[in-house]
C-alpha cells in the first residue's frame, strides 16, 4: 500500500530532525545523563517537528539500547512497537476532538497503573490548546504531582491559549520555521532516494511556498510527482494553485508603470485559470515585502522570500520606487486581504485594490466632479457658517484652527478618494461612530478636513472628546497628516420626535458629563 512521503520520510531520530539543533542538542543531552523532566511542552508553527521530536523522545526514554549520542536505537523491540504505534505505554492523544474533562479524567485514571513494558508511561497530546477550561483543570491536577513512571509531552501551536499554570510546569521548547534552504536540501535528498526528478529550482519554490514546514514541502512533492515524472516550477505552480512567479511579476511591473488595463487583464487571465485570488494577494504582499527590504537596504538573501534568480528583478522594480510608496502598497494590499476575508467578492477586492495601486487618483476624472457639484453648496454653507458663527463651529472642531486662517472657499476643498479604506480601518477602532459615517464623504484643503454625513447624529457623536480624538488620529496614520476636523450634514434638519428628543437629550447630557 502506498504510504505519503511525509509519513514515510517522518525522521525517526535526532539525528534526522532539521533546523532545530537547539531543541534536539538539548534533548539529547538530557538522555545521556538520565536527567528528563517529567512534562515538557513543544510549541510552533505546523510542520516544523512538534509531534515528530515527542515520538523520537517517547522512544528514546523507554529504549533499551540507548545510542552514546542520545538517540533512540530502532531495532530493539520498544523502539520497533513504538514505530508501529503498538506500544501501549506510549499514548498518544488529539486534543482536538478528545478536549473533555472526561477525556482527561480517563488519562488521570491510567496514570495510576504502572507501565507494562517500558520504564516510562507517556502521554503524548497534540494541539493541547484545545482543551476545554474544566479539561485544563483536570490535566493540572495530575501535572503537579505526577507519579515518577509517568511523562508529559505537550504540543500546540497556539502557545497563547495553554494557561500560565501549564506552562509553568513544563519545559518549553519553541520550534523554529524550517531554512528554506533546509527545506531544498531534503527534499533533494528524499526525491533522490523516490526516484523522482525534481528540478532545483521546483525544490526551492516548494521550500518557499511550504512557509517552513517539512509537512507541508512534502504534500506538495507528493502532490506534483503524481501529476508527472518530471517536476518544474510550473508544475509545482500549477499543483499549489498559486499564479506563478512571472504572473506576479507583471502584475507589479504594471503597477509601477501604472498600467492599470495590464494589471487587470492579467489578473482575470489567472481568475480564468481558477487561481485563487487570495493567495495572488499573499504573493503579491510577499513580493513588495522583499521590495521593502532592498529598498531599506537590508536585501540580504537570507532574509529575502524569493529565488535566487529573482533578486536582480526585484531590485531593478525597486530602484525607481521611494519607500513610503512601498509601505503604502502594501498597506493597501493588507487592507484588501481583510476584505478578501469577509466578502464573497474576492476579484472585486482585488482588483479595485489594483487599480488604487496603478492609478495615483484613481476617481479624479469620473467620480471627483459628481462630488465636487453635489458638495458645492454644502462646502459653501459650511464656509460662511465658519465665518458668521466661530462660537458655534468650534463645537465640532476636533483640532483648534489657527486664529489667522486664511478664508477657505469652496473650490479650494478636493475630495479624498480613499475615504471609504480610512472609514474601514476606523471601523476597528470605533465601532459606533463609524457606522454613523455611512454614506459619508470628506474633503481636504490645506490643514483642514470637511465631513459631509447623511447622518446628522453623527455631529452629536462627535462632540465627545475621545470619538473626536480617534478619528483624528486614525486620518493621521492612513494620511499622514493632521487636520483641523469639520463636520456638517448634508441633509435638511427635520422636525424630531418626542422619542427622539428625549434620545437626543440623554446622549448630550452623557457626553456632558463624559467631557466634565
Amino acid at each position: 500500500m502506498y504510504q505519503a512521503l511525509y509519513r514515510k520520510w517522518r525522521p525517526r531520530s535526532f539525528d534526522d530532525v532539521i533546523s532545530q539543533p537547539h531543541i534536539t542538542t538539548a534533548l539529547q543531552n538530557q538522555l545521556r545523563e538520565g536527567r528528563t523532566a517529567h512534562a515538557y511542552l513543544f510549541t510552533g508553527s505546523r510542520g516544523t517537528g512538534k509531534t515528530t521530536c515527542a515520538r523520537i523522545l517517547a522512544k528514546a526514554v523507554n529504549c533499551e539500547h540507548l545510542t552514546p549520542e542520545g538517540n533512540p536505537c530502532l531495532s530493539c523491540d520498544i523502539c520497533q512497537d513504538a514505530e508501529r504505534g503498538a506500544l501501549s505505554d506510549i499514548v498518544e492523544i488529539d486534543a482536538a476532538s478528545n478536549n473533555s474533562v472526561e477525556d482527561i479524567r480517563d488519562l488521570r485514571e491510567g496514570t495510576v497503573y504502572l507501565p507494562e513494558r517500558c520504564r516510562c508511561k507517556i502521554y503524548i497530546i497534540d494541539e493541547v490548546h484545545m482543551l476545554s477550561p474544566s479539561a485544563w483543570g483536570a490535566l493540572l491536577k495530575v501535572m503537579e504531582e505526577p507519579p515518577a513512571y509517568v511523562k508529559f509531552i505537550l504540543a500546540t501551536t497556539e502557545v497563547h491559549k495553554v494557561p500560565a499554570t501549564i506552562i509553568s510546569r513544563c519545559q518549553r521548547y519553541d520550534f523554529h520555521r524550517i531554512r528554506t534552504t533546509d527545506i531544498a536540501h531534503r527534499l533533494a535528498y528524499i526525491a533522490g532516494q523516490e526516484q523522482l526528478s525534481l528540478d532545483e529550482t521546483a525544490a526551492q519554490l516548494i521550500a518557499r511556498l511550504s512557509d517552513g514546514g517539512m509537512r507541508d514541502a512534502l504534500s506538495l512533492l507528493d502532490q506534483c510527482a503524481a501529476a508527472g515524472e518530471e517536476i518544474t516550477p510550473e508544475s509545482v505552480t500549477s499543483a499549489a494553485g498559486v499564479s506563478g512567479r512571472e504572473s506576479v511579476f507583471a502584475i507589479l511591473e504594471a503597477i509601477q508603470s501604472k498600467d492599470p488595463a495590464k494589471a487587470l487583464e492579467i489578473t482575470g487571465a489567472l481568475y480564468d485559470q481558477s487561481k485563487d485570488m487570495v493567495r495572488l494577494c499573499d504573493e503579491l504582499i510577499e513580493q513588495l515585502r522583499n521590495l521593502m527590504l532592498i529598498k531599506a537596504g537590508s536585501g540580504q538573501p537570507e532574509l529575502l522570500t524569493c529565488l535566487p534568480d529573482e533578486i536582480e528583478r526585484l531590485r531593478q522594480l525597486a530602484n525607481p520606487l521611494v519607500l513610503d510608496a512601498i509601505l503604502t502598497q502594501i498597506a493597501l494590499l493588507q487592507d484588501c486581504r481583510e476584505r478578501m476575508q469577509r466578502s464573497p467578492g474576492k476579484r472585486v477586492e482585488l482588483e479595485m485594490a489594483l487599480l488604487q495601486l496603478a492609478v495615483p487618483r484613481p476617481t479624479s476624472s469620473i467620480i471627483q466632479p459628481q462630488l465636487e457639484s453635489a458638495a458645492v453648496p454644502v462646502l459653501e454653507q459650511q464656509m460662511q457658517h465658519s465665518v458668521s458663527q466661530p462660537a458655534k463651529q468650534s463645537a465640532v472642531n476636533i483640532h483648534p484652527v489657527p486664529e489667522k486662517e486664511p478664508k477657505l472657499k469652496a473650490s479650494d476643498f478636493r475630495p479624498v478618494g480613499n475615504w471609504a479604506d480610512i472609514l474601514a480601518e476606523y471601523q476597528a477602532v470605533n465601532p459606533a461612530v463609524s457606522g454613523s459615517l455611512a454614506e459619508s464623504s470628506a474633503f481636504v484643503a490645506g490643514n483642514t478636513m470637511l465631513i459631509v454625513a447623511k447622518n446628522r447624529f453623527f455631529l452629536t457623536l462627535l462632540k465627545n472628546k475621545e470619538n473626536a480624538m480617534s478619528l483624528r488620529e486614525t486620518v493621521k496614520r492612513f494620511l499622514g497628516v493632521e487636520y483641523s476636523i469639520r463636520a456638517k450634514c448634508s441633509e435638511p434638519e427635520q422636525q424630531e420626535s418626542k422619542a427622539q428628543s428625549l434620545i437626543r437629550k440623554a446622549i448630550n447630557s452623557n457626553l456632558e458629563t463624559a467631557v466634565e
